[in-house]
């Protein structure tokens, strides 16, 4: 059994951690900590975890992580997994960091959207940790960046017209919605549920802090710089991001050709479904699974395409694809814990 210790499990994403951890066969929980509810246990804290997590919550002790765990998943703020990566690591531990701290390759680029990276070292170390891109880098890393969810959404969506340059990597337009839980738990006016309700509204464009990072894993992909407009939404849905691609390519192309891109691409993947031509994903349908659905649709005159990409942004988008990594990195089975089927209704 892998020994895992959660870092920050009373969050959204820790507690979908904790969720999907409980049920995996070959893993156990040993470690859970939060810096409000230390002493408490899981379960009473989260009654839907009653009698399946009891374990009591502590603080973060990186002397007692060591003794513990075999891997950290660090579900902390933004800046806040610098320090406990190092620490960790130091202490001989993998490392699944949920936040964007290591996801870039460059710490100029963290710190223009975040603050000074105080570990460049371990950028160089970090593994991007999208298992259906970097599967053999993940297997060996000691430090995984889980990617954010938008950018899944739009990685994936786009990767098999990246890596076979059929599209202009120039003027790509990104339009996507998230539910609410992507803002995290914090208490914040504007996501609270008399705010939210009945409202569709954009947020950050220009500006959002996913962007540089699909640019620059799109950049990898297809070894050309690529440039893409991103325009976030908040929708009043607790869970599910469904991202909306337009994209030109370089030459007219058949309904076949396109069809196959994308049927080769993910052939092998278990946690990508490439719906049928013309068919399109619903964040209904992926919710409270690990699975990315791809909808595909051609334009008449075969010169550009609309993709569309649904995501659960709690699961495939965060805590599911860590699992996912977690497992590459200890050789277990890559859907261990994760065939559960979506919720339904």
């Amino acid at each position: 059994m892998v020994k895992a210790a959660v870092i920050g499990a009373t969050g959204y994403t820790g507690q979908e951690l904790v969720r999907i951890l409980a049920r995996h066969p070959s893993a156990q929980i040993t470690m859970l900590t939060s810096r409000q509810n230390q002493g408490v246990i899981y379960g009473q804290l989260f009654p839907a975890f009653r009698n399946i997590v009891d374990l009591r919550i502590s603080q973060l002790d990186y002397g007692q992580a060591a003794k513990a765990a075999e891997v950290a998943f660090l579900a902390l703020p933004h800046t806040e997994s610098q320090a406990a990566a190092a620490e960790l690591i130091a202490k001989g531990l993998r490392v699944i960091d949920m936040s964007a701290d290591f996801r870039f390759r460059k710490a100029a680029v963290y710190q223009r959207y975040y603050a000074e990276h105080r570990y460049p070292g371990l950028l160089r170390k970090a593994v991007y940790g999208l298992p259906e891109i970097y599967r053999e880098q993940i297997r060996k890393a000691s430090l995984v960046a889980n990617p954010g969810c938008f950018p899944t959404s739009v990685i994936l969506g786009l990767k098999p017209l990246m890596a076979q340059r059929l599209i202009s990597p120039k003027n790509i337009i990104v339009d996507s919605k998230t539910g609410i839980s992507g803002a995290g738990r914090g208490a914040v006016v504007d996501f609270l549920f008399c705010e939210a309700e009945a409202s569709v509204r954009p947020y950050n464009i220009y500006k959002h802090r996913h962007q540089p990072e699909m640019a620059q894993e799109l950049s990898r992909l297809c070894g050309r710089k690529v440039e893409l407009t991103f325009a976030p939404h908040l929708i009043p849905a607790s869970r599910g991001i469904l991202s909306t691609i337009y994209v030109r390519f370089v030459r007219k192309i058949s309904a076949a050709r396109l069809e196959t891109a994308y049927h080769e691409a993910y052939a092998q993947e278990e946690f990508v479904r490439v719906l049928p031509l013309g068919e399109l994903p619903d964040i209904a349908k992926v919710r409270g699974s690990n699975y990315c659905d791809l909808g595909i649709s051609l334009s008449p005159d075969g010169r550009e395409a609309v993709i569309s990409s649904a995501i659960d942004n709690l699961v495939k988008g965060a805590s599911g694809n860590a699992v996912q990594a977690m497992n590459l990195m200890f050789g277990l089975a890559e859907n261990s814990g994760l065939k559960n089927v979506p919720l339904q209704p």
